[in-house]
């Protein structure tokens, strides 16, 4: 009988992977956590952060700086300024074929120029120049350009985040994306993980998760705040 991993830490995925298998990246504050800023814009705090846990992530990410929450909706204290806020949604597989696909690449540092490139124009989410670090990264090249692109970012225990699923605009149509999500699924299967995905609720991309065999387990927000 398999083992289903306790969901809870997707109520805070980000505070998760940062307390669990991404610790060696955390920056912390108290209880507050943060990604290196080139590494990921996104920064956590416990459910229940009080205002002295607000200050201690002021001081991780520095005034001015801005500071990206993800999961329930945030009361921030006096003096932080709300700049952006995206209703989403989190999704589990449930029933996605996953298998690798031999056309798959596995990529690298060395492909970073190429990923950054492919991501300012299809626009799937923040991708900087470490975010490699985190994770395993497929791609897809045709004639030695890189046009397709999905992999693995956050890592609460026992699930794994699918991330970074993009296509260049001449290729769309060809089902590149549904090929690289299942080959990353497949890699997060093999290691008794469950794939998650995070997606704006208004992304055309969630019907396609839908068909993929991912389902919604909650909505979530994600808030960017400027500290004082």
């Amino acid at each position: 009988m398999d083992l289903v991993p306790d969901d809870s830490v997707l109520d805070n995925p980000v505070l998760s992977s940062l307390e669990g298998f991404h610790s060696h990246l955390a920056r912390r504050q108290g209880r507050a956590l943060a990604f290196p800023a080139d590494v990921a814009p996104f920064t956590a705090l416990p459910l229940d952060a009080t205002a002295a846990d607000w200050d201690d992530l002021g001081s991780l990410v520095g005034a001015g700086a801005q500071a990206w929450l993800a999961g329930d909706p945030r009361r921030a204290p006096d003096g932080w300024t709300s700049v952006a806020r995206l209703d989403g949604v989190q999704m589990v597989a449930a029933t996605v074929d996953a298998q690798p696909d031999d056309e798959a690449l596995v990529l690298g540092p060395d492909d970073v120029p190429d990923i950054l490139d492919l991501v300012s124009r299809t626009r799937p989410g923040p991708f900087l120049p470490r975010t490699i670090e985190v994770g395993r990264y497929l791609g897809i090249r045709r004639e030695g350009a890189l046009v397709a692109l999905a992999g693995e970012r956050l890592r609460p225990p026992g699930f794994t985040e699918v991330s970074a699923v993009c296509t260049d605009p001449a290729v769309r149509g060809q089902g590149l994306a549904g090929r690289l999500v299942r080959a990353v699924v497949a890699g997060v299967e093999a290691r008794g993980d469950v794939a998650v995905l995070h997606a704006t609720a208004d992304n055309p991309a969630v019907g396609l998760y839908r068909t993929l065999g991912f389902v919604v387990r909650r909505a979530v927000t994600f808030e960017g705040f400027t500290a004082p």
